[in-house]
C-alpha cells in the first residue's frame, strides 16, 4: 500500500488517499475514478508531499537532541524574555552570554531585521521549570 496527498485542481483541497501501488493511482486517476471528498471533481493530481522517513530516522532524531543539548548546555534559559534580552546584549546593555528562551514570530523577524543574530532551535525546548 502506498499512500498519496492529492490536489484537487478545481476546489483546490488537499486530501490523502490510499492505493495498493502508484500504478494503481495512475489507473484509477486517468479512469477519473479518483475524486475529490469535498466538490467530487476528478480534475486531481499528486500534491508535494513530505518524505515518509525509515525508522532508523530516529536515530537521527536522537543526534540532532543531543547536538541541541550540547549547544544549550552553556546557555541560560530566558523564557518569554528572550526578545528583550537579546535586544539588551546586542546592544550591550548587559553583559554578552549565550541565551535561549521563547519568541513570537513577529518578536523573531524584528529582531533579525533589527540585526540582532538569533537563530531558531530544530526542536522544541522544555522550560527548566517543567523538567521532571
Amino acid at each position: 500500500m502506498i499512500v498519496f496527498d492529492l490536489l484537487c485542481l478545481d476546489g483546490g483541497d488537499t486530501f490523502e488517499a490510499w492505493f495498493r501501488s502508484g500504478a494503481d493511482y495512475d489507473e484509477q486517476n486517468a479512469a477519473g475514478l479518483v475524486q475529490c471528498p469535498f466538490c467530487q471533481s476528478a480534475n486531481i493530481a499528486k500534491a508535494p508531499m513530505a518524505p515518509r522517513l525509515p525508522r532508523k530516522s530516529t536515530s537521527v532524531l536522537a543526534k540532532v537532541a543531543a547536538m541541541q543539548a550540547e549547544m544549550l548546555k552553556d546557555s541560560r534559559w530566558v523564557g518569554d524574555r528572550f526578545a528583550e534580552t537579546a535586544r539588551a546584549i546586542h546592544s550591550g546593555e548587559i553583559e554578552p552570554e549565550q541565551v535561549h528562551g521563547q519568541a513570537t514570530l513577529a518578536d523573531a523577524k524584528a529582531l533579525a531585521e533589527g540585526g540582532v543574530p538569533v537563530a531558531p532551535l530544530p526542536l522544541p525546548v522544555v522550560p527548566p521549570t517543567q523538567v521532571n
